[in-house]
């Protein structure tokens, strides 16, 4: 299909060294796309791109931290100084430092929130300045997470910094449509570093990077959890003209699922004359509103 087609196109992918972003490299210089590769590991930078021009693509390496506007900037020069513009800037980059609450400390909520939310941020806004002064459109990839669409124990710093970028999506749709410029956000559940820690996948995900063997189908489609490979394509399909429709949506992927996540939104109202004081809430909440409770928290997988 031509539209899938990404000859011509430039491409940064921040946190690529290595898991789902080398995947997403990968997928989009397999599609035609030359990519900046980024990652704070030399040496994973370096791989990644000996994979991808070893292959027939072509990809430099960007070695820089996300998170400051320096860093962004640096990310884009990159790519405008080696192929001459920019039409799809993947953020991926991420970092965990996951305690419940009474245990965070100040830095492992910084840490946090400066890569994935700020960075997210700066790099997006950099971007989008040298697609709006080259013209042409472009394409605006982040990583949300169920964990910001529903909550997750123990990560209050990552789930507030995914929930910040699904809502940043949601208004950058609107702030550059104008210019041609879509913005989505993918959600991914795939077997990563980030994943191998959860009881319930721990002895799938080893067994897959050791000896290669296949995830289940009460994994792949029970739960919509697959390979770095298996979101890949939503990246690239994300990146290409085929997706020019599509602006400001959370997309779920894993294993041999796709799914489209909602907005927030109103579930159930009620009204009360000259409004609500305290008593009436009090009285009217387990009539009206508060019959249908929303649930909080990714379910725990069922294998």
């Amino acid at each position: 299909m031509p539209q899938l087609d990404l000859s011509g196109k430039v491409a940064v992918v921040t946190g690529s060294g290595r898991g789902l972003g080398l995947a997403y490299a990968r997928s989009l210089a397999a599609a035609g796309a030359a990519v900046v590769v980024n990652d704070v590991d030399a040496e994973a930078a370096d791989a990644a791109v000996r994979q991808i021009t070893g292959a027939g693509g072509r990809a430099v390496a960007e070695v820089v931290p996300v998170g400051s506007t320096e860093a962004a900037e640096a990310l884009v020069a990159r790519a405008v100084d080696s192929y001459g513009r920019l039409d799809a800037m993947v953020t991926n980059a991420g970092v965990l430092r996951d305690r419940v609450l009474w245990k965070m400390t100040d830095e492992d909520f910084d840490t946090v929130v400066q890569v994935h939310l700020r960075g997210t941020f700066t790099c997006v806004r950099a971007a989008v300045e040298r697609m709006r002064a080259q013209g042409g459109g472009g394409r605006i990839v982040v990583a949300g997470s169920p964990a910001g669409q529903r909550g997750n124990f123990g990560q209050t710093n990552y789930a507030a910094a995914k929930a910040g970028i699904a809502a940043m999506v949601r208004t950058w749709a609107m702030e550059l449509g104008r210019a041609g410029i879509t913005a989505n956000a993918v959600i991914p559940v795939a077997a990563t570093a980030m994943t191998r820690t959860i009881p319930a996948f721990t002895a799938h995900v080893e067994a897959l990077e050791r000896e290669g063997t296949a995830l289940p189908d009460g994994l792949r489609k029970g739960e919509g959890f697959g390979t770095p490979e298996d979101v890949a394509g939503l990246v690239a399909f994300l990146a290409s003209d085929a997706s020019a429709g599509i602006t400001g949506q959370c997309i779920g992927i894993g294993g041999d699922k796709l799914a489209l996540w909602s907005h927030p939104q109103e579930v159930s109202v009620a009204y009360a004359d000259g409004g609500w004081s305290a008593e009436a809430i009090a009285a009217a909440w387990p009539l009206t509103v508060g019959r249908t409770p929303q649930t909080v928290g990714i379910p725990a997988p069922q294998l």
